[in-house]
């Protein structure tokens, strides 16, 4: 899975590389999408302009998803360039109002692909980025997704989130002859590609943070048990062998640990197992239902849910169990609170919340306070942080005919302040998304 990108910085030699005065606060009040043109790259033959066709629309559509980005149509475009070296006519992309400009080309030779791009300010005159990445030329996509990374991070300042995947649960088939299978795709809902896990119903994968190993529950034997699958092996592993029901694993920021549930003579408590020494810790140990832990970017505490005060709540605690505190209070009590997962930048905690019948997915500071609302829907659960911690991915499940045990559910993204919901596509039913880190 793992490919390898040569990634090379260079600039302009016609050109001084001022500091360019362009730049998208997307910490503050809501702004009109900042207008970007993205000419079609070049390329020196027709396959080579057909790939950068492909590649200029896949970096528009990365833009646009963020709802960061408005792409100007190309039908008004006034200047056409004959290469990458012609400097921009800037009075001709300030006529459309365009506030950034991307210049692209593509090559291929003896199966590589090369793509260099430069980004300007159209109103100050400047080049603001300016790069060539290579690699093999099945790898385009991903090429496409780095750029777009590299623009997003320059006009924005916070990393992007493009050059990244999606594990999910794919589910086909009704009622009780519903299948769910493991799969991953890239995050704009291209090369999906079903994981063979064997038989066995699969539930709550979750990323290693070094993207290769995937943690998820499988009903394998109809008995319900924590799984690694390797992503460059192609192997999966029984993540010991416990009495009772082991789920909702986890990874350590650091990947040497899982962290998960151990469900046992009807309590069920949190355990942490070193991946190298498969040695076993408990954390907590409570008459109660203590579940879906997350632990935070620096490994030093743990959130979880748990009805131990009567009714399901998140509570934070220290990574060896100890100082276990409660972190969600509904105004009026009414509230239940589920899936919470630690953001990546440490500054929120997201979770389900499920209240007078109804679900929603939200934020909230780690210390309890500054709940924020996202979305809400007859069912929407388990949220997943880009890596950068701007967007955050849930699946929403639709109310089914009446008398029907048949249901549809979908994969949604939407930005930490609530705006941007939208759909990603997938090829059937789709649950329990988690983003990988970036690749490399």
């Amino acid at each position: 899975m793992k490919k390898i990108i040569f990634y090379i910085v260079f600039c302009l030699s016609f050109i001084s590389q001022a500091k360019a005065e362009l730049s998208l606060d997307i910490t503050g009040a809501y702004s009109e999408p900042m207008p970007i043109a993205i000419p079609e790259f070049l390329g020196r033959n027709e396959k080579e302009i057909a790939l950068g066709k492909n590649m200029s629309e896949i970096i528009s559509n990365n833009l646009k998803s963020s709802g960061l980005f408005r792409i100007i149509d190309k039908k008004s475009f006034v200047q056409n360039f004959a290469s990458v070296d012609v400097m921009p006519r800037f009075a001709d992309w300030q006529v459309i109002n365009a506030q950034a400009l991307v210049q692209g080309k593509v090559e291929i030779e003896n199966g590589k692909a090369k793509v260099t791009f430069r980004l300007w300010d159209v109103f100050s005159s400047v080049q603001m980025d300016a790069k060539m990445l290579a690699s093999n030329e099945k790898s385009f996509r991903q090429l496409a997704h780095m750029v777009s990374d590299d623009i997003f991070k320059r006009i924005t300042s916070e990393e992007g989130y493009f050059n990244t995947r999606i594990v999910y649960i794919m589910e086909t088939g009704s009622g009780i002859n519903r299948i769910k299978r493991l799969a991953v795709m890239d995050q704009d809902g291209e090369n999906h590609q079903i994981l063979p896990t064997g038989e066995g119903m699969v539930l709550t994968p979750r990323f290693s943070l070094n993207m290769q190993k995937i943690a998820y529950m499988s009903y394998k034997n109809n008995i319900p048990r924590v799984y690694i699958w390797d992503m460059e092996t192609g192997k999966q592993t029984l993540l010991g062998n416990f009495p009772g029901m082991t789920y909702a694993p986890r990874f350590s920021p650091d990947s040497k640990s899982v962290i998960m549930s151990l469900a046992y003579q009807g309590t069920s408590n949190i355990f942490a197992m070193n991946l190298q020494t498969r040695a076993i810790k408990q954390l907590t140990n409570s008459d109660a239902i203590d579940t879906s832990p997350s632990y935070s970017p620096d490994g030093k505490q743990v959130v979880f849910n748990s009805d131990r005060s009567g009714t399901q709540q998140l509570y934070v605690m220290d990574s060896n169990g100890k100082n276990i505190k409660r972190i969600s209070f509904d105004k009026d009590g009414r509230g239940r609170y589920a899936t919470p997962v630690w953001s990546p930048r440490g500054d929120y905690i997201a979770f389900t919340k499920i209240k007078n019948g109804n679900f929603y997915i939200g934020v909230m500071y780690p210390d309890g306070s500054g709940e924020r609302l996202l979305a809400t829907g007859y069912l929407v659960e388990a949220p997943s942080w880009a890596p950068n911690g701007r967007t955050l991915l849930f699946f929403k499940q639709e109310r089914p005919p009446k008398g029907s045990y048949s249901y549809t559910s979908r994969i949604y993204g939407v930005d930490i302040t609530g705006r941007n919901l939208r759909e990603i596509k997938t090829p059937a039913s789709a649950s329990d998304p988690t983003w990988s880190p970036l690749l490399q």
